[in-house]
């Protein structure tokens, strides 16, 4: 053994603990860290790789020195940029134990790994109102979970034309239709991957002043093609969380005949909340859901589940044939249900966060969210520097400034105030605008104010 590696083993409590005690530190300061640093956006020189490496406390002390401080505190409280949750003090143990046990749970052959990845997402089935006919398995994120729910939908057109692109190649389909109002970028990306391609997307007229697709249109746009199609449903759209009508587009089947695709990312987290949980009614009917779990869930990236009512399309996409994998069955191990041959087990750090806080802990999290994002949006509403482009429907506000809502000046307002809080920017109805996004669970209303403060502040030294 290298002598170097032969070290850290014998002192291998010893370093764990000097990185536990790093950790430790790095989320204490959360709080009072930029929340975006100007030096993570500087141009840096990459060292090179050395000879002789000089062990893990070398190496800490240098990732300590050099990269932690252009690190972002996008754990914290204040980064409402993309949609971003931080991972709960569960989901960070079950995430340490995952390296810590370092599990390929893809196969019946090894231990329980697997089982453990069933019994989460029973659980997550059940927490999001779906029933006991889909299925779920877990995936790296909402880009890879729409992918495999497109891909099974690919697989379910295939079985109406009495072909199998998994074996014929997507060309056996011919033209493919998949329709939606206002599809997230990674369905595009994911019609790319799959080979229906980027042109295969048709968009649909939205309701007006809306991000919610118009039934009417859709039921139109099915009638005006032949054969099968696809549909994407949003359950919560990136820009102002508005969510199609699902008990609607569901209605349309007794008359068209579509496979149902819903994104929820981070939509479906409204079925916690009575107050919110009609939003996803109908969500059961999908053919296939999307859920983002680095987000609302709050657990570390990456992680996200699909679920499916056609398991048996699902592995007939994904099955992976060799002497050393488990046999395909009744009940498919892992490996037969998603692109990866290979993964962590992401399963267990969003076990350890429902174990640990059960559907009452995490229902909290989610209102106390909205709450914030309500407050934020009352508050920018009240400033005349800014103005809303939609209401605050869940858990995103979509503003802009009141006055000449340019993009330089938009990209100056939000670079401002990155220190105190991080935003991205969007186009909403053709107009420049920001996006705050709650989704962490340590968001108070004391940040809530921070982050209005530090945005009035920026627009006042914008005139």
């Amino acid at each position: 053994m290298d002598r170097t590696l032969a070290a850290d083993l014998a002192r291998l409590p010893e370093l764990l603990e000097a990185t536990r005690r790093a950790a430790a530190d790095a989320l204490a300061t959360l709080d009072a860290r930029p929340v975006v640093p100007l030096a993570g956006r500087n141009p840096y020189d990459p060292e090179p790789l050395p000879d002789h490496g000089d062990g893990t406390e070398a190496a800490l002390a240098a990732f300590r020195e050099r990269w932690e401080p252009r690190l972002s505190a996008s754990a914290g409280p204040r980064y409402l940029g993309f949609v971003t949750g931080g991972a709960t003090p569960a989901a960070l143990a079950g995430d340490w134990l995952t390296a810590a046990h370092d599990q390929n749970s893809n196969s019946a052959l090894d231990g329980g790994g697997q089982d453990l990845e069933r019994e989460t997402t029973t659980w997550l089935r059940e927490l999001f109102g779906l029933s006991d006919a889909h299925t779920g398995t877990f995936v790296s994120g909402a880009t890879m979970s729409n992918t495999t729910g497109l891909a099974i939908a690919r697989e379910w057109l295939g079985e109406r034309l009495g072909v199998s692109p998994a074996d014929d190649g997507a060309a056996a389909l011919g033209p493919v239709r998949v329709l939606s109002g206002a599809p997230h970028s990674s369905i595009a990306k994911a019609l790319s991957v799959l080979g229906l391609g980027r042109n295969s997307l048709v968009r649909v007229p939205t309701l007006p002043g809306r991000e919610a697709v118009d039934p009417a249109a859709l039921d139109r746009a099915l009638a005006d093609g032949p054969g099968p199609a696809v549909v994407v449903a949003n359950a919560g759209t990136v820009n102002t969380v508005d969510f199609d009508d699902l008990r609607a587009i569901g209605a349309l089947r007794e008359r068209h005949d579509f496979w149902l695709h819903t994104d929820a990312a981070f939509g479906a987290f409204a079925a916690l909340s009575p107050d919110h949980a009609h939003l996803t009614d109908g969500l059961d009917a999908s053919d296939s859901v999307c859920v983002d779990l680095h987000k609302w869930l709050n657990v570390p990236y990456d992680s996200a589940v699909q679920f499916t009512r056609r398991r048996d399309l699902q592995a007939r996409v994904f099955a992976n044939s060799a002497a050393y994998l488990g046999p395909l069955g009744e009940h498919p191990d892992l490996v037969h249900l998603t692109p990866e041959n290979s993964h962590r087990l992401r399963a267990l750090a969003a076990w350890f966060t429902l174990r640990a806080y059960g559907r009452r802990g995490h229902r909290e999290i989610v209102e106390r969210d909205i709450a914030c994002a309500r407050a934020l949006g009352e508050r920018l509403s009240g400033d005349p520097s800014f103005r809303l482009l939609a209401p605050v429907r869940l858990n995103v506000v979509c503003f802009t400034l009141a006055e000449a809502p340019t993009q330089a000046r938009l990209t100056a307002l939000r670079e401002a105030a990155t220190p105190e809080v991080f935003l991205t920017p969007t186009l909403y109805g053709g107009t420049p605008a920001l996006r705050a996004a709650f989704s962490n669970w340590r968001t108070t209303h004391a940040d809530v104010r921070r982050a209005a403060e530090a945005l009035r502040t920026a627009a006042k030294e914008l005139t």
